[in-house]
């Protein structure tokens, strides 16, 4: 069965892939005159307009078989392919970096020299975006360009003076005379250029000083408010509490920054990694890198925590352990996996971008160095691309050069193709939609949320509700004879671990609006509900959502497993836990499809005509109460056994709150055995931070135990 539910949620709180590459898209403007012109150093030559084509702008390094550049290459030599179909070459321009030979590096015997504390005075302008160039124009003629990029939410102080100190290290002693740097940073839920392209040393210089003493820091990783907005479209602050998303989708904006300059560019990543919990959005990973390709700009990632020798047990930033882990290797394996984890990603970044990723070295300045070397003299040319839809899809690039067979090539070996939604008929809409969920290019254009859960029907199905929410000032809203309205497309597909398509999601939801919700619909999310049923297995579920008047999508993709829980013996099986502040009655729900009748029957998130709606970014606020369901299944019980539940609330491995114990002795489903648990925990007497929450069921009369652990955020 299946069940759709779309509702403003009114809560109180505010609001790898192929290594390919879109080289830089240069728009062209038709000539006054057909024949060539004399260009004036770091100019593309102007070409003549093509009707039905598109310039594209790629970068291919050509070395003989000793690994020297090979000069003196004109746009006759070489031969371009775009899915096999030859393309017209336009222009061949040679970068030549100049004065690459090694300078003296700094004394190996002493720390770098921490930067000095700024004087007084105004700290520099910081600008919005990086200057771009006019049409045709290269501006960094044979320079090298190097973006030094502070994810400033993840590092805290100990980093940011090992970053910043080792960052200056390479402009006062390794920087070569054909860099040039551009410094920019996520900050505050803002990615921010802090200096654009230059190879002024005090300037830069400077910007490191007033990032590291300034006043504009902010690394609490919570936002001060939760609507609190963002130049890049992300305005929600709830989205932004579990940030590996929001982190890796600031990192896309960065590099689309840097999209329009055709030059090779290359992005030092300083963070202290990026770990994905298994419940992060894997189309935004994907979109990053796919970004970055079409950038051309490689993602050097550099762990400025440095080499990290942690002690078995904790080290001091954590209080002293108990229970029998101490005496085991499973608490230190389980620290070492975690931070393994939080560099697993970085090396994906790294890898397919074409980038190298610094991991366990206390001499930062050494990835610059490293990631800097990767940047040789190289071609910048241009062709006109008979592929001009705008489908999105990927287009293989393949460069040679007939008359020098031992030249060795270097490029990237595709890109993927725009996308655009002005002017669609109703079947192309619909197709689009359907192509943008087989893309290997995840579109992330609107935030996601997304939640999974499972709940056991009967000895062989599970109910799996799938809870999705939408930042709703992403939406845009349109008017049809003078009322307000909006319109939100849904698809989905999940497949299981074979790839064989188990279930279809597809909803087209026109929702009326009133002039009060269209004001609470900028500062409040909008969750959708579906729900179907699956045999225990490996899943892989991806939804797309369309704000249907501009047609602006975001992809959602995870993995997701449903465990056979009739194979459970030692432990008492129970469900997912759902966790949620809000219990909202069906008939105050914005939206509600016409199969809501047939969910209730086997939605077991609805009770007595109210529903819960799971708080997917688990973001709640300490003057509302937190509910907690799940279910625990008796299957061999002829009568139910009473069960005993309980709520505990960690920070570390320190205990700062539990709930007592309640009793369940009543509500066993006779066809599925599961005893349905609900639990209400007031938060006032919590302090707003980070929490570990964890759930604990006991069966007493059989001696069996379940545990459920999760990391929640309490804010004011």
């Amino acid at each position: 069965m299946r069940r759709t539910v779309l509702s403003i949620a009114l809560a109180a709180l505010a609001a790898v892939a192929l290594p390919a590459q879109q080289p830089a898209q240069q728009p062209t403007q038709p000539p006054a005159q057909q024949q060539q012109l004399p260009q004036p150093s770091g100019q593309i030559p102007q070409a003549t307009f093509r009707a039905a084509t598109r310039l594209i702008v790629h970068t291919v390094t050509v070395k003989d078989k000793n690994g020297k550049p090979i000069e003196g290459l004109t746009a006759k030599d070489f031969v371009i392919t775009e899915n096999n179909e030859p393309q017209e070459v336009a222009f061949a321009v040679y970068q030549r970096l100049e004065g690459d030979t090694d300078p003296t590096p700094a004394p190996v015997d002493r720390p770098p020299t921490v930067p000095a504390r700024p004087t007084t005075g105004p700290a520099p302008a910081v600008q919005a975006q990086i200057a771009t160039p006019p049409p045709g124009d290269i501006r960094y003629q044979n320079r090298r360009l190097l973006v030094f990029y502070f994810d400033m939410s993840s590092l805290g102080q100990a980093e940011q003076l090992r970053a910043f100190t080792n960052a200056q290290k390479y402009i006062d002693t390794l920087m070569r005379p054909s860099d040039v740097i551009a410094v920019m940073a996520f900050q505050g839920g803002a990615v921010r250029v802090k200096q654009d392209f230059t190879d002024d040393k005090a300037a830069l210089r400077e910007v490191l000083v007033t990032m590291l003493y300034g006043n504009d820091a902010d690394n609490d990783g919570i936002p001060d408010t939760p609507d609190g907005g963002t130049p890049f479209g992300q305005d929600d602050g709830e989205f932004n509490v579990f940030n590996t998303d929001r982190r890796l989708a600031a990192l896309q904006t960065a590099v689309t920054m840097l999209r329009a300059l055709p030059e090779q560019k290359v992005l030092l990543h300083f963070t202290t990694g990026l770990r994905l919990t298994g419940t992060d959005n894997q189309a935004q990973l994907r979109a990053t890198t796919n970004a970055a390709q079409r950038a051309n700009v490689s993602i050097n990632p550099i762990d400025s925590r440095g080499l990290v020798a942690t002690a078995p047990l904790g080290d001091a930033t954590r209080a002293s352990p108990g229970g029998g882990a101490i005496f085991g290797s499973s608490m230190a394996m389980s620290m070492m996996t975690g931070f393994q984890q939080s560099q697993d990603t970085l090396y994906a970044l790294a890898k397919d971008t074409g980038g190298k990723a610094l991991l366990d070295y206390n001499d930062l300045s050494a990835g610059i160095v490293q990631a800097a070397q990767q940047v040789t003299s190289y071609y910048i040319i241009g062709y006109y691309s008979t592929h001009v839809a705008t489908d999105g899809r990927l287009r293989r690039i393949k460069v040679s050069v007939p008359g020098n067979q031992s030249a060795e090539l270097a490029y990237r070996p595709g890109y993927y193709g725009d996308k655009s939604f002005a002017n669609f008929t109703g079947a192309d809409k619909e197709r689009q939609l359907e192509d943008a969920l087989m893309l290997e290019n995840p579109i992330t254009e609107v935030t996601i949320a997304m939640e999974v859960n499972f709940f056991q029907l009967n000895s062989a199905e599970y109910f799996i509700p799938v809870a999705v929410k939408i930042p709703g000032s992403e939406l845009a809203i349109a008017r049809r004879r003078g009322v307000p309205r909006t319109e939100i497309d849904f698809i989905g597909i999940v497949k299981d671990e074979f790839g064989n398509t188990m279930q279809n999601i597809r909803d087209s939801l026109p929702i009326p609006l009133t002039e009060d919700t269209v004001n609470q619909l900028a500062t409040r999310p909008i969750q959708y509900g579906t729900g179907f049923t699956l045999l225990p297995g490996n899943f892989v579920i991806k939804i797309l959502t369309r704000d249907a008047v501009t047609g602006r999508i975001g992809t959602y993709q995870g993995n997701f497993t449903v465990p056979n829980l009739n194979k459970e013996e030692k432990r008492l099986p129970i469900s997912s836990v759902v966790l949620s502040s809000q219990r909202v009655p069906m008939s105050d729900a914005l939206f509600s499809v016409k199969q809501k009748i047939d969910g209730q029957a086997v939605d077991p998130l609805i009770h007595d005509g109210q529903k819960l709606f799971p708080s997917i970014t688990r973001m709640f606020s300490v003057s509302r109460d937190m509910f907690i369901y799940l279910q625990a299944y008796e299957r061999k019980a002829t009568t139910m056994q009473p069960l005993v539940a309980f709520v505990t609330f960690y920070q570390g491995d320190v205990k700062v709150f539990e709930t007592s114990p309640i009793r369940v002795t009543e509500g066993m489903n006779d066809r599925s055995k599961a005893v349905p648990i609900m639990i209400s925990v007031p938060l006032q007497d919590l302090r707003p931070g980070r929490y570990d929450c964890q759930v604990s069921v006991l069966e007493p009369t059989g001696q069996k135990i379940a545990f459920w652990r999760a990391p929640v955020v309490l804010v004011q």
